[in-house]
């Protein structure tokens, strides 16, 4: 197996998760959540929807490349950032615990991590 498949089944395992997050934001918490951590929460889908997009994208590049590394780090970057970002979202919306707010950036700065590396593999790609 191309070890670049696990991302493809990561990306593909936290797309049906955002979907179904989605759902049952809109479903059963609607009614349970203020408006203000319904927001939130819809952030957290918003964020792990696109990512999980992003994962897929660096499973089928890493399977055409000759040089996998950037790609490889992109990947773990993005699953990481949807583990810290969306996770620490998910859990503030339902417990309300504000703490958990301060594990929320280090997931932003995973994605932004994850974009910079598959933008340099991009770079390198072209060269």
């Amino acid at each position: 197996m191309n070890p670049f498949q696990h991302f493809i089944g990561i990306g593909a395992i936290n797309g049906l998760l955002a979907v179904a997050f989605g759902a049952f934001a809109a479903h059963a918490l609607k009614g349970l959540l203020s408006d203000g951590l319904l927001a939130v929460f819809n952030t957290a889908v918003d964020y792990q929807a696109i990512h999980a997009l992003a994962l897929l994208a660096v499973g089928l590049l890493g399977q055409q490349t000759r040089d996998p590394r950037l790609l490889r780090w992109s990947g773990w970057a993005f699953a990481t950032g949807i583990l810290l970002f969306s996770g620490s979202l998910y859990l503030l919306a339902l417990t309300d615990a504000r703490w958990l707010g301060a594990v929320t950036p280090l997931g932003g700065t995973a994605f932004l991590i994850g974009w910079g590396f598959l933008a340099w593999h991009a770079y390198r790609s072209a060269a």
